[in-house]
Protein backbone atom coordinates (compact mmCIF):
# COMPACT_ATOMS: atom_id res chain seq x y z
CA UNK A 1 0.00 0.00 0.00
CA UNK A 2 2.81 2.42 0.90
CA UNK A 3 4.55 1.55 -2.36
CA UNK A 4 1.35 2.32 -4.27
CA UNK A 5 0.92 5.73 -2.57
CA UNK A 6 4.57 6.60 -3.21
CA UNK A 7 4.14 5.67 -6.87
CA UNK A 8 1.13 7.98 -7.22
CA UNK A 9 3.03 10.88 -5.61
CA UNK A 10 6.04 10.38 -7.90
CA UNK A 11 3.81 10.32 -11.02
CA UNK A 12 2.06 13.51 -9.96
CA UNK A 13 5.39 15.25 -9.39
CA UNK A 14 6.71 14.19 -12.80
CA UNK A 15 3.52 15.43 -14.52
CA UNK A 16 3.85 18.83 -12.85
CA UNK A 17 7.45 19.16 -14.02
CA UNK A 18 6.45 18.23 -17.58
CA UNK A 19 3.64 20.82 -17.65
CA UNK A 20 5.94 23.57 -16.39
CA UNK A 21 8.59 22.58 -18.91
CA UNK A 22 6.07 22.97 -21.80
CA UNK A 23 5.29 26.59 -20.91
CA UNK A 24 2.07 25.81 -19.05
CA UNK A 25 2.79 28.24 -16.20
CA UNK A 26 0.46 31.27 -15.95
CA UNK A 27 3.32 33.75 -16.50
CA UNK A 28 4.06 32.33 -19.96
CA UNK A 29 0.52 31.67 -21.24
CA UNK A 30 -0.66 33.56 -24.38
CA UNK A 31 -4.32 33.00 -25.26
CA UNK A 32 -5.72 32.83 -28.79
CA UNK A 33 -7.49 36.13 -28.12
CA UNK A 34 -4.19 37.78 -27.11
CA UNK A 35 -2.51 36.47 -30.26
CA UNK A 36 -5.34 37.78 -32.45
CA UNK A 37 -5.20 41.20 -30.78
CA UNK A 38 -1.45 41.39 -31.32
CA UNK A 39 -1.84 40.49 -35.00
CA UNK A 40 -4.52 43.15 -35.45
CA UNK A 41 -2.31 45.75 -33.76
CA UNK A 42 0.58 44.82 -36.04
CA UNK A 43 -1.71 45.09 -39.09
CA UNK A 44 -2.98 48.50 -37.96
CA UNK A 45 0.60 49.71 -37.52
CA UNK A 46 1.46 48.44 -41.01
CA UNK A 47 -1.56 50.25 -42.52
CA UNK A 48 -0.56 53.48 -40.78
CA UNK A 49 3.00 53.11 -42.05
CA UNK A 50 1.71 52.57 -45.60
CA UNK A 51 -0.53 55.63 -45.39
CA UNK A 52 2.34 57.79 -44.11
CA UNK A 53 4.86 56.47 -46.63
CA UNK A 54 6.20 59.12 -49.00
CA UNK A 55 5.83 57.99 -52.61
CA UNK A 56 8.76 59.10 -54.81
CA UNK A 57 7.02 58.69 -58.17
CA UNK A 58 8.02 56.20 -60.80
CA UNK A 59 11.21 57.99 -61.81
CA UNK A 60 10.16 59.77 -65.01
CA UNK A 61 9.02 63.37 -65.49
CA UNK A 62 5.62 62.32 -66.87
CA UNK A 63 2.26 63.20 -65.33
CA UNK A 64 -0.68 61.12 -66.51
CA UNK A 65 -4.07 62.87 -66.70
CA UNK A 66 -7.01 60.45 -66.89
CA UNK A 67 -10.61 61.70 -67.19
CA UNK A 68 -14.02 60.64 -68.49
CA UNK A 69 -14.82 61.39 -72.15
CA UNK A 70 -13.61 64.79 -73.26
CA UNK A 71 -16.61 65.09 -75.55
CA UNK A 72 -18.12 66.52 -72.35
CA UNK A 73 -16.78 70.08 -72.03
CA UNK A 74 -16.47 69.73 -68.23
CA UNK A 75 -13.97 66.88 -68.54
CA UNK A 76 -12.27 68.54 -71.49
CA UNK A 77 -11.65 71.56 -69.26
CA UNK A 78 -10.14 69.32 -66.57
CA UNK A 79 -7.76 67.69 -69.06
CA UNK A 80 -6.70 70.94 -70.72
CA UNK A 81 -6.11 72.81 -67.45
CA UNK A 82 -4.18 69.90 -65.93
CA UNK A 83 -2.02 69.63 -69.04
CA UNK A 84 -1.25 73.35 -69.35
CA UNK A 85 -0.52 73.73 -65.62
CA UNK A 86 1.76 70.67 -65.53
CA UNK A 87 3.65 71.77 -68.65
CA UNK A 88 4.20 75.20 -67.11
CA UNK A 89 5.80 73.41 -64.15
CA UNK A 90 8.12 71.49 -66.49
CA UNK A 91 6.39 68.12 -66.75
CA UNK A 92 5.66 66.02 -69.78
CA UNK A 93 1.93 65.19 -69.86
CA UNK A 94 0.01 62.24 -71.25
CA UNK A 95 -3.78 62.68 -71.42
CA UNK A 96 -6.18 59.73 -71.59
CA UNK A 97 -9.92 59.12 -71.32
CA UNK A 98 -11.46 56.10 -69.60
CA UNK A 99 -15.03 56.79 -70.83
CA UNK A 100 -16.33 55.71 -67.40
CA UNK A 101 -15.04 52.20 -68.06
CA UNK A 102 -13.23 50.91 -64.95
CA UNK A 103 -11.46 48.17 -66.93
CA UNK A 104 -10.07 50.68 -69.42
CA UNK A 105 -9.09 52.94 -66.53
CA UNK A 106 -7.12 50.08 -64.93
CA UNK A 107 -5.27 49.56 -68.22
CA UNK A 108 -4.39 53.26 -68.26
CA UNK A 109 -3.08 53.12 -64.70
CA UNK A 110 -1.00 50.09 -65.69
CA UNK A 111 0.36 52.08 -68.64
CA UNK A 112 1.31 54.89 -66.26
CA UNK A 113 3.06 52.40 -63.98
CA UNK A 114 4.95 50.86 -66.93
CA UNK A 115 5.89 54.38 -68.05
CA UNK A 116 7.26 55.10 -64.56
CA UNK A 117 4.97 58.13 -64.25
CA UNK A 118 5.83 60.76 -61.68
CA UNK A 119 2.16 61.13 -60.69
CA UNK A 120 -1.39 60.44 -61.87
CA UNK A 121 -4.27 62.91 -61.83
CA UNK A 122 -7.64 61.23 -62.31
CA UNK A 123 -11.35 62.01 -62.47
CA UNK A 124 -12.25 58.43 -61.76
CA UNK A 125 -14.56 55.81 -63.24
CA UNK A 126 -16.14 54.59 -60.01
CA UNK A 127 -15.90 55.14 -56.28
CA UNK A 128 -15.31 51.45 -55.59
CA UNK A 129 -13.97 50.26 -58.95
CA UNK A 130 -11.08 52.77 -58.86
CA UNK A 131 -9.60 51.74 -55.51
CA UNK A 132 -7.63 48.83 -56.97
CA UNK A 133 -6.07 51.02 -59.67
CA UNK A 134 -5.02 53.74 -57.21
CA UNK A 135 -3.60 51.11 -54.85
CA UNK A 136 -1.60 49.54 -57.69
CA UNK A 137 -0.07 52.92 -58.48
CA UNK A 138 0.72 53.46 -54.79
CA UNK A 139 2.48 50.11 -54.58
CA UNK A 140 4.59 51.21 -57.55
CA UNK A 141 5.54 54.40 -55.67
CA UNK A 142 3.33 56.62 -57.86
CA UNK A 143 1.05 59.12 -56.08
CA UNK A 144 -2.51 59.66 -57.35
CA UNK A 145 -4.48 62.90 -57.06
CA UNK A 146 -8.23 62.55 -57.58
CA UNK A 147 -10.44 65.37 -58.85
CA UNK A 148 -14.22 65.86 -59.12
CA UNK A 149 -15.15 62.39 -57.81
CA UNK A 150 -14.06 60.67 -54.61
CA UNK A 151 -13.33 57.00 -54.01
CA UNK A 152 -14.67 55.00 -51.08
CA UNK A 153 -11.34 54.60 -49.31
CA UNK A 154 -8.92 56.98 -47.63
CA UNK A 155 -5.15 56.64 -47.35
CA UNK A 156 -4.69 55.32 -50.89
CA UNK A 157 -4.74 58.53 -52.95
CA UNK A 158 -2.73 61.54 -51.79
CA UNK A 159 -5.49 64.07 -52.48
CA UNK A 160 -9.21 63.88 -53.25
CA UNK A 161 -10.34 67.33 -54.40
CA UNK A 162 -14.04 67.72 -55.15
CA UNK A 163 -16.64 70.44 -55.56
CA UNK A 164 -18.94 71.06 -52.61
CA UNK A 165 -22.13 69.97 -54.38
CA UNK A 166 -24.23 70.33 -51.25
CA UNK A 167 -23.19 73.93 -50.66
CA UNK A 168 -23.55 74.83 -54.33
CA UNK A 169 -27.03 73.36 -54.70
CA UNK A 170 -28.20 75.18 -51.57
CA UNK A 171 -26.82 78.46 -52.90
CA UNK A 172 -28.74 78.29 -56.19
CA UNK A 173 -31.88 77.00 -54.43
CA UNK A 174 -31.90 80.22 -52.42
CA UNK A 175 -31.72 82.20 -55.67
CA UNK A 176 -34.58 80.09 -57.05
CA UNK A 177 -36.85 80.72 -54.03
CA UNK A 178 -36.24 84.46 -54.30
CA UNK A 179 -36.94 84.43 -58.05
CA UNK A 180 -40.18 82.50 -57.39
CA UNK A 181 -41.28 85.05 -54.80
CA UNK A 182 -41.33 82.22 -52.21
CA UNK A 183 -44.42 80.60 -53.79
CA UNK A 184 -45.57 78.72 -56.85
CA UNK A 185 -45.56 75.34 -58.61
CA UNK A 186 -42.30 73.86 -59.75
CA UNK A 187 -40.83 70.75 -61.39
CA UNK A 188 -37.60 68.92 -60.53
CA UNK A 189 -35.45 67.08 -63.09
CA UNK A 190 -33.16 64.66 -61.25
CA UNK A 191 -29.82 63.34 -62.42
CA UNK A 192 -28.98 59.66 -62.75
CA UNK A 193 -30.43 58.11 -59.63
CA UNK A 194 -27.47 55.73 -59.18
CA UNK A 195 -25.13 58.74 -58.98
CA UNK A 196 -24.45 60.01 -55.46
CA UNK A 197 -24.26 63.60 -56.71
CA UNK A 198 -27.86 63.41 -57.94
CA UNK A 199 -29.09 62.67 -54.43
CA UNK A 200 -26.78 65.21 -52.78
CA UNK A 201 -27.94 68.02 -55.03
CA UNK A 202 -31.63 67.16 -54.77
CA UNK A 203 -31.43 66.92 -50.97
CA UNK A 204 -29.72 70.31 -50.80
CA UNK A 205 -32.35 71.87 -53.09
CA UNK A 206 -35.13 70.64 -50.86
CA UNK A 207 -33.43 71.62 -47.62
CA UNK A 208 -33.91 75.19 -48.79
CA UNK A 209 -37.15 75.04 -50.82
CA UNK A 210 -39.15 72.90 -48.40
CA UNK A 211 -38.93 75.63 -45.78
CA UNK A 212 -41.47 77.60 -47.82
CA UNK A 213 -45.01 76.15 -47.50
CA UNK A 214 -46.27 77.97 -50.59
CA UNK A 215 -43.68 76.25 -52.83
CA UNK A 216 -45.28 73.16 -54.39
CA UNK A 217 -43.43 70.49 -56.38
CA UNK A 218 -45.91 69.10 -58.91
CA UNK A 219 -43.58 66.65 -60.69
CA UNK A 220 -40.18 65.03 -60.14
CA UNK A 221 -38.52 62.82 -62.76
CA UNK A 222 -35.03 61.67 -63.64
CA UNK A 223 -33.59 62.82 -66.95
CA UNK A 224 -30.28 60.99 -66.30
CA UNK A 225 -28.13 64.10 -66.76
CA UNK A 226 -29.08 64.19 -70.49
CA UNK A 227 -30.24 67.22 -72.49
CA UNK A 228 -32.47 65.38 -74.97
CA UNK A 229 -34.10 63.34 -72.22
CA UNK A 230 -34.67 66.50 -70.19
CA UNK A 231 -36.35 68.11 -73.19
CA UNK A 232 -38.63 65.10 -73.68
CA UNK A 233 -39.47 64.71 -69.97
CA UNK A 234 -40.17 68.41 -69.61
CA UNK A 235 -42.50 68.35 -72.59
CA UNK A 236 -44.44 65.43 -71.14
CA UNK A 237 -44.70 67.06 -67.72
CA UNK A 238 -45.99 70.29 -69.26
CA UNK A 239 -48.89 68.46 -70.88
CA UNK A 240 -50.38 67.76 -67.45
CA UNK A 241 -48.90 70.78 -65.67
CA UNK A 242 -49.04 73.70 -68.12
CA UNK A 243 -49.14 76.30 -65.35
CA UNK A 244 -45.79 75.64 -63.65
CA UNK A 245 -43.81 78.60 -62.34
CA UNK A 246 -40.28 77.20 -62.23
CA UNK A 247 -37.88 74.27 -62.76
CA UNK A 248 -34.93 72.96 -60.73
CA UNK A 249 -32.38 70.77 -62.54
CA UNK A 250 -29.64 68.53 -61.19
CA UNK A 251 -27.16 69.73 -63.81
CA UNK A 252 -26.76 72.29 -66.59
CA UNK A 253 -27.19 69.79 -69.41
CA UNK A 254 -30.72 69.09 -68.20
CA UNK A 255 -31.23 72.82 -67.63
CA UNK A 256 -30.56 73.40 -71.35
CA UNK A 257 -33.08 70.73 -72.33
CA UNK A 258 -35.68 72.12 -69.94
CA UNK A 259 -35.25 75.68 -71.22
CA UNK A 260 -35.74 74.51 -74.81
CA UNK A 261 -38.96 72.68 -73.87
CA UNK A 262 -40.23 75.72 -71.95
CA UNK A 263 -39.54 77.95 -74.95
CA UNK A 264 -41.51 75.61 -77.20
CA UNK A 265 -44.39 75.75 -74.71
CA UNK A 266 -44.35 79.53 -74.53
CA UNK A 267 -42.99 79.62 -70.98
CA UNK A 268 -39.57 81.11 -71.67
CA UNK A 269 -38.21 83.22 -68.83
CA UNK A 270 -39.67 81.42 -65.81
CA UNK A 271 -37.10 80.63 -63.08
CA UNK A 272 -34.82 77.69 -63.96
CA UNK A 273 -31.69 76.64 -62.04
CA UNK A 274 -28.97 74.04 -62.55
CA UNK A 275 -25.59 72.91 -61.25
CA UNK A 276 -22.24 72.75 -63.11
CA UNK A 277 -21.37 76.23 -64.33
CA UNK A 278 -21.24 75.52 -68.06
CA UNK A 279 -20.85 78.24 -70.68
CA UNK A 280 -24.18 77.11 -72.19
CA UNK A 281 -25.97 77.77 -68.90
CA UNK A 282 -24.11 81.08 -68.55
CA UNK A 283 -25.38 82.21 -71.95
CA UNK A 284 -28.97 81.28 -71.08
CA UNK A 285 -28.65 83.20 -67.81
CA UNK A 286 -27.34 86.28 -69.63
CA UNK A 287 -30.27 86.03 -72.05
CA UNK A 288 -32.77 85.81 -69.19
CA UNK A 289 -33.87 82.29 -70.15
CA UNK A 290 -32.37 80.69 -67.02
CA UNK A 291 -31.91 82.04 -63.51
CA UNK A 292 -28.78 80.55 -61.94
CA UNK A 293 -26.26 77.74 -61.90
CA UNK A 294 -23.77 76.56 -59.28
CA UNK A 295 -20.26 76.68 -60.74
CA UNK A 296 -18.23 73.59 -59.87
CA UNK A 297 -14.78 75.09 -60.22
CA UNK A 298 -13.35 72.40 -62.50
CA UNK A 299 -10.51 74.60 -63.73
CA UNK A 300 -9.45 75.65 -60.24
CA UNK A 301 -9.71 72.09 -58.89
CA UNK A 302 -7.52 70.87 -61.78
CA UNK A 303 -4.89 73.53 -61.07
CA UNK A 304 -4.95 72.59 -57.39
CA UNK A 305 -4.35 68.92 -58.20
CA UNK A 306 -1.33 69.60 -60.40
CA UNK A 307 0.22 72.03 -57.93
CA UNK A 308 -0.31 69.57 -55.08
CA UNK A 309 1.30 66.83 -57.15
CA UNK A 310 4.31 69.08 -57.75
CA UNK A 311 4.52 70.00 -54.05
CA UNK A 312 4.30 66.36 -53.05
CA UNK A 313 6.98 65.21 -55.48
CA UNK A 314 9.33 67.97 -54.37
CA UNK A 315 8.60 68.10 -50.64
CA UNK A 316 7.06 64.73 -49.77
CA UNK A 317 3.80 66.38 -48.66
CA UNK A 318 1.02 68.64 -49.91
CA UNK A 319 0.61 70.19 -46.47
CA UNK A 320 -3.14 69.61 -46.84
CA UNK A 321 -5.75 67.05 -45.85
CA UNK A 322 -6.42 64.23 -48.30
CA UNK A 323 -10.09 65.16 -48.72
CA UNK A 324 -10.68 68.73 -49.82
CA UNK A 325 -14.00 70.43 -50.63
CA UNK A 326 -14.00 73.41 -52.99
CA UNK A 327 -17.04 75.66 -52.67
CA UNK A 328 -19.21 76.30 -55.70
CA UNK A 329 -20.07 79.82 -56.87
CA UNK A 330 -23.68 80.82 -57.58
CA UNK A 331 -23.76 82.27 -61.09
CA UNK A 332 -26.53 84.78 -61.85
CA UNK A 333 -26.95 87.69 -64.26
CA UNK A 334 -24.91 89.78 -61.80
CA UNK A 335 -21.68 87.82 -62.34
CA UNK A 336 -22.27 85.62 -65.41
CA UNK A 337 -19.74 87.58 -67.47
CA UNK A 338 -16.96 86.31 -65.17
CA UNK A 339 -17.65 82.65 -66.00
CA UNK A 340 -15.66 81.04 -68.80
CA UNK A 341 -14.86 77.36 -69.38
CA UNK A 342 -15.73 76.34 -65.79
CA UNK A 343 -13.44 79.05 -64.47
CA UNK A 344 -14.45 82.14 -62.50
CA UNK A 345 -12.32 85.02 -63.69
CA UNK A 346 -11.11 87.23 -60.88
CA UNK A 347 -11.04 91.03 -61.12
Amino acid sequence: MKKRILSVILCAAMAAVMVMGCGGGSDNTTSDADTTTQEEDDADEADTADADEVLPGGGSNIIYVITPSQSNVFFKTEAEVCQSTAEELGYEVKVMSHDDDATLQMEQFEAAIADKAAAIICDNAGADATIEAVRAAREAGIPTFLIDREINEEGVAISQIVANNYQGAKAVAEVFVEAMGESGKYVELLGKESDTNADVRSSAFHEVIDQYPDMEMVAQQSANWEQTEAYDKMGTILQSNPDIDGVICGNDTMLCGAVAALEDAGLSGIPVIGVDGSDDARDLIKEGKATATALQQAAEISRMAVKQADDYLNNGTTGLDEKQLVDCIAITQDNAEKLEAFDFLQD
